[in-house]
């Protein structure tokens, strides 16, 4: 890896192999349970996890929450010194064994799963001593690796059109792991494995693209109990390796589809996200996410940056029943390179903003209720979801006066998009017997109404 190590550039650290079955039982349209929705804290020590988990993520109803890679790794305060593993121990910046498990135990009993964010096609780019104090050297990692078990191609990859330049060489100088070796599988599995006895319920398979897809089911299938999969497999039009090939191992990061949010918000035309499905993944096999620590950073995404219309993009992923939600929730920078805060301050704290809360429980109240009553205008939009739930979202500059017809019974609700239900005065709305709603949607705003918050 050189010295520098953009998001765009760690997050061709994507998946791919060779094509797998797809089955009902290895490919779960969403995470199991009722809440589906994940929230990524990247970069956040696990003890600050551990407290969203009491305070924000619980109460709010999501299902999820994904933490940065705990493994011990390179010195240094860029973010992507995460992505360099050199041990299989808890030795990071984020915190220790004893913190990871106590993050664990305090999310569980909030209600909140654990995904794990797994670095397992690599290593490191070059020679040093760990976070927790292992001396290594590139192809040398005592008591993990030694120089057999990497690719013998060391040299960075140079063509995404060669399925074996992808995977077998370096992605920006990181010594290649030799998935295909037994001896590997059963390292990263054993890794794995010590993760899910620490009560992680899954895995974020990072660069999985770089890993050919049978290799990485190899590696599934030596695990006692896997958990719940998402592999990140970046599209690109025209390479070798595709998303699709992973959809066997579990659900796939869908990168296309943030792409496309920033689109249509930003081209004030949100008519087009009728189609969000089109040209991608299957909803059943599709994580959607508006951005991540590698979009934000290469600009192909909304951002927090973006102010109301990225919070606008977030609102629509959680009301639109397409795909498996992630809400990205990291701090601010200026230096694409630089690492988290140290202290309290400097986290955007999207995972906790009334407007992404209230939208989380929307979702869980609708559960999967179809899409009724389209309608569309400019930079304005809105659907029904079934009887349970309505949503009306203005990217525009000024505000939208309308009357809409939705499916939902008759009665006062509550605006989710702009107050909690049990302290929503000032923020209510009537929906007459007939079903319309005569509103107005402020500039950048939202309105969004379920059953479950209603009177």
């Amino acid at each position: 890896m050189r010295k520098r190590l953009t998001g765009a550039i760690l997050a061709a650290l994507v998946a791919a192999g060779g094509l797998l079955a797809l089955t009902p039982e290895e490919s779960r349209a969403t995470p199991p349970g009722d809440k589906s929705v994940t929230a990524t804290l990247f970069e956040r020590p696990f003890a600050d996890v551990s407290k969203a988990c009491t305070d924000t993520l619980g109460p709010a109803g999501y299902g999820y929450v994904e933490v940065s890679p705990a493994t011990e790794h390179i010195k240094g305060d860029q973010w992507w010194t995460s992505y360099q593993p050199v041990s299989y121990k808890i030795a990071g910046r984020l915190g220790d064994a004893d913190a990871f498990k106590s993050m664990v135990n305090a999310c569980h009993a909030a209600g909140v799963k654990v995904i794990a964010d797994a670095v397992i096609n690599h290593m490191s780019s070059a020679s040093g001593t760990g976070t927790g104090g292992t001396r290594y050297t590139k192809y040398d990692y005592p008591g993990s690796y030694g120089d057999a078990d990497f690719h013998g191609c060391r040299k960075d990859i140079t063509d995404y059109t060669s399925r074996d330049n992808v995977q077998t060489c370096e992605l920006v100088g990181l010594a290649d792991l030799d998935t295909g070796s037994d001896k590997v599988r059963s390292t990263i599995a054993a890794y794995l494995d010590s993760l899910r006895q620490m009560g992680v319920d899954g895995f974020r398979i990072d660069a999985a693209k770089h890993m050919a897809a049978g290799d990485v089911e190899a590696i599934k299938s030596k695990m006692a109990d896997p958990g719940y999969w998402i592999s990140e497999v970046i599209y690109g039009g025209g390479e070798a390796v595709q998303p699709e090939e992973y959809t066997g191992l579990g659900d796939v990061d869908e990168f296309r589809y943030g792409g496309h949010l920033k689109s249509a918000f930003q081209g004030g035309d949100l008519g087009g996200l009728r189609n969000i499905a089109d040209g991608k993944l299957a909803g059943g096999q599709a994580r959607t996410f508006v951005d991540n620590w590698d979009t934000e950073r290469n600009g192909s995404t909304l951002t927090y940056k973006d102010g109301a219309l990225h919070k606008l993009a977030n609102a629509f992923m959680l009301a639109h029943p397409y795909g498996s939600p992630n809400v990205f929730s990291g701090y601010e920078w200026s230096d694409k390179d630089a690492g988290p805060p140290s202290g309290g301050d400097g986290w955007t704290n999207m995972h906790a903003q009334p407007e992404i809360t209230g939208m989380v429980g929307f979702r869980n109240a609708v559960g999967g209720a179809e899409v009724t009553g389209w309608w569309s205008q400019g930079s304005a939009l809105a659907f029904g979801r079934g009887d349970k739930g309505f949503v009306a979202l203005n990217a525009g500059d000024g505000e939208l006066r309308q009357t809409f017809t939705t499916s939902l019974p008759g009665g006062t609700y509550c605006n989710v998009a702009k107050a909690a239900p049990d302290d929503c005065e000032g923020n209510t709305v009537t929906v007459g017997d007939d079903g319309k709603v005569e509103t107005t949607v402020p500039a950048k705003g939202a309105l969004a109404l379920h059953t479950g918050a209603a009177s």
